[in-house]
């Protein structure tokens, strides 16, 4: 019997995770079906990047991912690596507002206050911001409509000031996004359907979150990473993908639908035949390669911005003001260039020597594309020109790495859960067996992307049955 041909498009977590939950069902069920992946650069494991050097562990990419967010745990867990999870020291976090260091005020829920005594005391918000914000308790709901901007929200209940200086330096930094562009529905629909049901965000969030307990000691981290960096496990998957055809520098060119499956020319010039295709590469590449289908244009109206981080090691002595805390945010009133800063080892003290500093800055934000095209040199002045100024810092560092991600953010812009769905709809109905998946659909974090991965394999596997 003929064994049937899946090929997965692009490397990154979501493609690898797929390779991986496909192997696994092929062997346990003997499947007569081969696997090849393919992807264009010379590396696997896409945005999930890490540096070891002179025993700091530095991550290029994401540095960690949520543990409620089950999906990243359970491909730990299933690849045999659940001892080598860390969890990040908890600390003070803070927000950088009119130049000046504030502590995060406590009981904020994504920037959202849920209790009141912290924000009337925080010196984040003048007092006509403050009674603004509290507009949350009388407003009417809003109206029902299928999706807004997620900005455009939040200015309707707190008003523009707990928007710029706490809201939008959190969220929009999750997504390198631009608050007043992002779709409501895409990104944290939770707050509608708190505000269609309990008319005050404030007051649904107090009622359905749960109490706070008061922790002995230090509460735990909500993050986890690995030992030795999050690249260990694009390592290790790609050590037990030994029943997956990996093929590195290689891109996908064209895909054409045959009476038999679909024909998918490699830019080696080889022209692979595949029954079933996972398709995980960014959202603008599938325009060129499915050039005859007019619905993936509308991938040319969906945009990506492009980031770039900064990480800084220094001796410990270097570090005149050394802040009790894990980092903080900048919100857009600031005269900083760099978005937000982690003291990479507290948070993370498994990544940084006895002794030893490691600082993370992320540079690049809608207002400020150009930032991410300066040199090194220039844009390590900079993020040290705003250290400087907060964290008192004297000496040189001993070494730094910087890391730029072109067009690397896909934005969920208004009405994207809609343009998903009609694209995925069109590709089911002319483009049988091909899967769309990736962190241009359905969530960027690591959890979403593995989850995507493994829902791309039922999907394959429902349709070759």
């Amino acid at each position: 019997m003929e064994k049937k041909k899946i090929l997965i498009t692009g490397g990154g977590i979501t493609g690898l995770t797929a390779a991986f939950y496909l192997q696994q069902e092929i062997q346990e069920k003997q499947l007569p079906y081969e696997v090849k992946l393919v992807e264009a650069s010379n590396r696997l494991g896409g945005k999930v990047k890490t540096t070891r050097k002179d025993g700091f562990i530095i991550e290029q990419g994401p540095d960690s991912f949520l543990e409620r967010k089950t999906p990243a745990v359970k491909l730990v867990k299933a690849l045999g690596m659940e001892e080598e999870l860390v969890r990040n020291g908890t600390g003070q976090s803070y927000i950088l507002v009119n130049g000046k260091l504030h502590k995060m005020p406590s009981g904020a829920f994504m920037g959202v206050p849920t209790q009141v005594k912290p924000f009337l005391f925080s010196g984040i918000f003048s007092p006509i911001g403050k009674l603004r914000a509290g507009m949350d308790f009388l407003l009417p709901k809003g109206k029902e409509v299928e999706d807004q901007s997620l900005g455009g929200f939040f200015r309707h209940r707190f008003g523009d000031e707990l928007v710029e200086n706490l809201i939008e330096p959190l969220l929009s930094g999750i997504y390198a996004g631009d608050i007043d562009e992002m779709s409501l529905m895409a990104t944290f629909p939770n707050f509608y359907h708190l505000e269609q049901k309990h008319r005050s965000l404030i007051r649904g969030l107090q009622k359905t979150m749960p109490k706070p307990t008061k922790p002995k000691g230090k509460k735990p981290g909500m993050f986890l990473s690995l030992k030795n960096g999050l690249e260990s496990i694009v390592e290790q998957l790609e050590k037990q993908l030994d029943q997956v055809d990996i093929i590195q520098g290689v891109a996908v060119n064209h895909i054409e639908k045959k009476e038999q499956g679909y024909d998918v020319l490699l830019s080696d010039g080889e022209v692979y035949n595949a029954d079933a295709i996972i398709m995980t590469t960014p959202h603008h590449t599938l325009p060129t390669i499915f050039s005859q289908y007019d619905f993936f244009q509308a991938f040319h109206e969906m945009p990506a911005t492009s980031v770039a981080n900064v990480a800084i090691a220094f001796d410990q002595s270097a570090i005149t003001q050394d802040i009790d805390g894990t980092g903080f945010v900048v919100s857009r009133n600031s005269d900083f260039r760099i978005t937000a800063c982690t003291w990479t080892h507290k948070k993370w003290p498994n990544s940084t020597p006895e002794g030893k500093a490691l600082v993370r800055c992320y540079v690049g934000r809608p207002n400020d594309p150009e930032a991410v095209d300066l040199s090194d040199e220039e844009m390590v002045e900079i993020v040290l020109n705003d250290l400087r100024k907060t964290m008192n810092i004297q000496k040189a560092p001993e070494f730094y790495v910087v890391t730029r991600w072109k067009n690397a953010m896909p934005q969920y812009n208004v009405g994207h859960l809609a343009r998903i769905s009609e694209i995925r709809n069109q590709a089911k109905k002319q483009l049988p067996g091909v899967f769309l998946t990736g962190s241009s659909y359905e969530g960027i974090g690591l959890p979403d992307c593995m989850e995507q991965g493994e829902e791309a394999v039922k999907a394959v596997l429902g349709f070759l049955e």
